[in-house]
């Protein structure tokens, strides 16, 4: 009896685990394309950056064609407690970047920034996407960043250089929580300017796309935001 009963635990151990493997395997699926209709949805993209091998075959009249077609705005959120990061990339990336404003949740006098006297990161990034779009120039594209992340600005130039600013699209390494596909916010996130233009009507409306979120629990700022790209294709306010 007890050998049998033994053998009997045993199975019911090895047909667990066989269970769980069987749903460990299930839960992985290739990659399918995504449809035309998906892709006009969303507007994301993965980031795939060129290769140095890539850029390294760039002739010279491409790389100029670079830097004069693909001019870019880099909006970088701050905060004086990480004043370390803040410096590291005021020495480095920013400076590949067309125009560089940093936006602060409070005034510093080590580094210049534009202080938005807000402590909340999602109401911050959207003042700082208001001004960045109202202060752009005769620049279309956008690059909102933390200070943590590393950004190679020319490997984002040649990516989006046959793409339209014109077209509302937003690129970034994209990520998904249940039906909402959004863009990783550490790895920083491209905006054209007509993805801004919408979001910016958008923003106007706190029924599409409140400066607060209603939900019972924080979401983050990154899915806030695809939340409210995703109510872009909306009249604009007032008709």
């Amino acid at each position: 009896m007890i050998s049998e009963g033994s053998s009997f635990i045993k199975g019911m151990a090895l047909g667990a685990v066989f269970c769980l493997l069987l749903a460990i395997m299930g839960s992985f699926s290739p990659i399918q394309p995504s449809s035309p209709d998906a892709e006009e949805e969303h507007h994301h993209h993965h980031v795939i950056a060129p290769s140095n091998k890539d850029m390294q075959l760039l002739s010279e009249a491409h790389m100029l064609e670079l830097s004069q077609k693909v001019r870019v705005y880099c909006a970088i959120m701050v905060t004086p407690k990480v004043l370390v990061h803040w410096a590291a990339v005021n020495e480095t990336w920013a400076k590949h970047c067309d125009k560089t404003a940093y936006y602060s949740s409070e005034s510093s006098k080590a580094l210049e920034s534009i202080d938005l006297q807000e402590q909340d990161e999602w109401a911050r990034i959207r003042k700082a996407l208001m001004h960045a779009y109202e202060n752009a120039g005769n620049l279309r594209w956008f690059f909102m960043a933390r200070p943590t992340t590393f950004a190679i600005i020319e490997n984002l130039k040649y990516l989006i250089l046959d793409k339209d600013p014109s077209q509302p699209f937003y690129l970034g390494r994209s990520q998904n929580s249940g039906e909402l596909e959004y863009v990783e916010y550490d790895s920083g996130i491209a905006f054209s300017y007509e993805a801004l233009r919408r979001l910016m009507e958008v923003l106007k409306s706190d029924d599409l796309c409140p400066e607060q979120s209603r939900s019972l629990w924080k979401v983050s700022e990154e899915k806030q935001l695809a939340i409210c790209l995703k109510m872009r294709r909306a009249p604009p306010s007032g008709g």
